[in-house]
């Protein structure tokens, strides 16, 4: 770093210090506004944006209705970050962290609210009894690598992703303690992958639905090449366990829900036939590759 900063004694916030996102982030909790959330018709309301919290959710409820769960379905609502979204009243009212992604079971009596990522798959693993073994050990390595995942997601998001990427200026060390960071924990993910097939044994789970978005997005190029910044070829195993995930079907569907290039909202599986198929070209050439 150029010039050395002393933290104040006090500590206030300085919006002009925000970069991108000087406009959003405060340090302050909830809503902003009054705005009520869309209801669609079907079991499960999910309100999300297809960045990788969100695709994790996306891919659970995929992977769900492609295992024949039909009582699965759901209406997936775009939740625009940087237009603040996150903080209108209805959003703060299942959610008060005001993070993507949020969901809503109206499959009973009273509407059950759920968020953080993590909580939602367990949620929608333990209703289905589905990726979630129901027997020990199996079922604590499951929990375990999902922890694992959940605890790692800030250090690559709002650590390595935050200053490589998004922050105003680059600094020679965030980027070094972060991407030192990551690539640790794409060894502790290599070294599992090595001795079993996926992250908590021998078959697919919420832990791999919820690692995947995170580790694939950057073995693809994610943060604007950082799979060449990083030297990620160098983990194979974790390479061939995203090229598995990549072909799954729940999976490729789920990267297209409130993507960007993809569906902006789902309420219906038919919504994936009005996509141009040239959008589906990269997901090809992912599995061929």
């Amino acid at each position: 770093m150029t010039d050395a900063y002393t933290p104040p004694e006090v500590w206030t916030h300085d919006p002009a210090n925000g970069g991108r996102f000087a406009g959003l982030n405060r340090p302050t909790a909830g809503a902003r506004e009054d705005k009520a959330l869309p209801v669609g018709k079907h079991p499960f309301q999910l309100y999300s944006l297809g960045t990788p919290n969100g695709i994790k959710v996306t891919t659970m409820l995929e992977e769900l209705l492609e295992a024949g769960f039909a009582e699965a379905e759901y209406d997936a609502w775009r939740i625009s970050i940087m237009d603040g979204d996150q903080f209108g009243s209805g959003f703060v009212e299942i959610n008060p962290n005001s993070k993507i992604p949020a969901l809503v079971d109206r499959s009973g009596v009273q509407p059950v609210p759920v968020f953080e990522s993590g909580a939602i798959l367990f949620y929608l693993a333990e209703k289905f009894d589905f990726l979630l073994p129901s027997a020990q050990p199996a079922r604590t390595q499951v929990m375990s690598w999902l922890m694992w995942q959940m605890g790692s997601a800030p250090l690559i998001g709002g650590g390595f992703g935050h200053f490589y990427a998004y922050a105003p200026e680059k600094y020679k060390y965030p980027i070094d303690r972060y991407a030192m960071e990551t690539k640790r924990l794409f060894a502790v993910a290599d070294a599992q992958l090595a001795r079993h097939e996926y992250l908590a044994g021998a078959d697919y789970s919420i832990a791999d639905v919820a690692a995947y978005p995170w580790l694939g997005m950057l073995f693809h190029g994610g943060y604007g090449g950082a799979d060449v910044f990083l030297s990620l070829h160098e983990y194979e195993h974790v390479a061939r366990w995203v090229k598995v995930i990549d072909a799954r079907p729940g999976a490729i569907r789920g990267r297209l829900v409130n993507a960007a290039e993809g569906l902006a909202e789902r309420h219906a599986a038919s919504d994936f036939d009005t996509l141009d198929p040239a959008l589906l070209a990269p997901v090809r050439q992912r599995i061929a590759s």
